[in-house]
C-alpha cells in the first residue's frame, strides 16, 4: 500500500527544543479551578509543552458525563494567559472545530471513534479548509492500518499540513491487561509507510490503569515516537472521567523523569540501522509472547472445563479446524504455508500438554 503525506515537521509548528513533545492534562474539563491547579502544577514540573483536556466526551453510552462543552472553553483560555503553555482538544464534528478556534484552541486532535468514519472524517476535513491549525489523529478504535492513513489523508488533501498521528491503543476480543491493545506492529507500519508523520502514544488509553503507564510510555520512545499525550489530574481518583488511568502532576514529573530517551539511530555516534530493525522486532517479539501467554490463559480454562464435563482433552477434529483456518489466515497475510502449519502443530501441542496438566492437577 503506497502513502505519502506533504506535511510540515514538528519541530515547524511547536518547539520542544528537541525533545519528545509531551501533551498533558486531564481527561476532562472539568471546573476552571480545576482546569487552572492542574495546569499550573503540570507547568512547575517542567516537562510538558502543551495542555490537552476533554470538552466533548464521546460515551459509550448516554447518562456518563459527556464533558462541559463549549462552557469550558473559557477555562481554557485562562490556563493559556496563567501558564502561557499551548493548549488542546478533541473535536468530533464541524461545530467542535468552530467553538475550538473561536475561544483560541492551538492544536486539534480527532478521537478514536470519529476516525472511523470516512463520513465524519471528510466533515471535519472540509470545515479545516484554508484553516493553518495542527491536527492530531489518533488511531481508530478497530485495528484498520487502513482506516487511520485515510484519515490523515483526507486532513492533508484539505491542506492541513500540521499534521500527526496518535497510538492509543486497539479494541480487541483478546483478553489482555490493557484497556486497549497497543497492537504496536500498526504503528510501527505506519511509521514505515509515512516516515515523515510525527507519531505519539498515548499511554494513558493504552493502559486504562496508572500502573502500566510508565512501561507503555518507555516502550513508545523505545520506538522512536515524536512525544507523548498523558492524562494529568490535580486529584485523580476523584476525576469524572477515566480516574484510574489519570496521573497527579507530581506523579507524572517523575515518570518523565524516569523514562529513557534513546538517540536517533544514524551517524557514527548512535546505534546502526541494524540494531533499530532489531529493536523493533525485540517489541514485536514481546508483544507476541504476550498474546501467547494470553491464550494458555484462555487454554486453562478451557481445562477446567472440560474436566467438570468429563471432556477429553484432544480432538482431533478441533486439532484439524486449528491447522485448516490458520493455514488460511496465513495465506491472506503472506506467510508461509510451512511456517504456519509448524507453528500451530507445536503450539496446539502446547495447549493439549497445559490441558492434561490442569486436568491432572486436580485429580491428584
Amino acid at each position: 500500500m503506497n502513502a505519502s503525506l506533504d506535511i510540515l515537521p514538528l519541530s515547524s509548528w511547536i518547539n520542544t527544543e528537541g525533545k519528545p513533545l509531551v501533551i498533558a492534562g486531564p481527561c476532562s474539563a472539568e471546573t476552571e479551578e480545576q482546569m487552572l491547579e492542574t495546569a499550573t502544577q503540570i507547568k512547575e514540573e517542567g516537562f510538558a509543552h502543551v495542555i490537552r483536556a476533554g470538552i466533548w466526551k464521546p460515551r459509550t453510552r448516554p447518562g456518563s458525563f459527556e464533558g462541559m462543552g463549549e462552557a469550558a472553553l473559557p477555562w481554557l483560555q485562562a490556563v493559556k494567559k496563567e501558564t502561557g503553555m499551548p493548549v488542546a482538544v478533541e473535536v468530533a464534528n464541524p461545530q467542535h472545530i468552530e467553538l475550538a478556534l473561536k475561544y483560541g484552541v492551538d492544536i486539534l486532535w480527532i478521537g478514536a471513534r470519529t476516525t472511523v468514519n470516512p463520513f465524519n472524517v471528510q466533515e471535519l476535513a472540509d470545515a479545516l479548509k484554508g484553516i493553518d491549525v495542527p491536527v492530531l489523529v489518533k488511531n481508530p478504535v478497530n485495528p484498520d492500518l487502513q482506516l487511520w492513513i485515510g484519515a490523515l489523508e483526507r486532513l492533508n488533501q484539505a491542506g492541513v499540513k500540521k499534521l500527526g498521528a496518535i497510538h492509543r491503543g486497539f479494541s480487541n476480543a483478546q483478553e489482555t491487561k490493557f484497556r486497549n491493545s497497543p497492537m504496536w506492529n500498526i504503528a510501527i507500519e505506519l511509521k514505515t509507510l509515512l516516515p515523515e508523520l510525527p507519531v505519539i502514544g498515548d499511554p494513558s488509553h493504552m493502559a486504562g490503569k496508572r500502573a502500566y503507564l510508565y512501561e507503555l510510555a518507555q516502550r513508545a520512545l523505545d520506538l522512536n515516537y515524536d512525544g507523548l499525550i498523558i492524562e494529568s489530574h490535580r486529584d485523580p481518583d476523584k476525576a469524572w472521567s477515566d480516574a484510574s488511568q489519570q496521573l497527579t502532576p507530581a506523579a507524572l514529573g517523575q515518570m518523565l523523569h524516569d523514562l529513557h530517551v534513546r538517540k536517533e539511530s544514524y551517524g557514527s555516534d548512535y546505534q546502526s540501522q541494524l540494531e533499530v530493525v532489531r529493536g523493533k522486532i525485540d517489541h514485536l517479539d514481546r508483544e507476541l509472547l504476550e498474546t501467547l501467554a494470553a491464550r494458555m490463559s484462555l487454554v486453562e480454562k478451557l481445562a477446567e472445563y472440560k474436566r467438570d464435563n468429563n471432556v477429553a482433552a484432544y480432538q482431533v477434529d478441533r486439532f484439524r479446524e486449528v491447522l485448516e483456518t490458520r493455514a488460511g489466515w496465513g495465506k491472506s497475510l503472506n506467510l508461509y504455508p510451512n511456517l504456519v502449519d509448524e507453528l500451530f502443530k507445536l503450539v496446539h501441542m502446547e495447549s493439549i500438554r497445559k490441558q492434561t496438566e490442569v486436568m491432572n492437577q486436580v485429580s491428584a
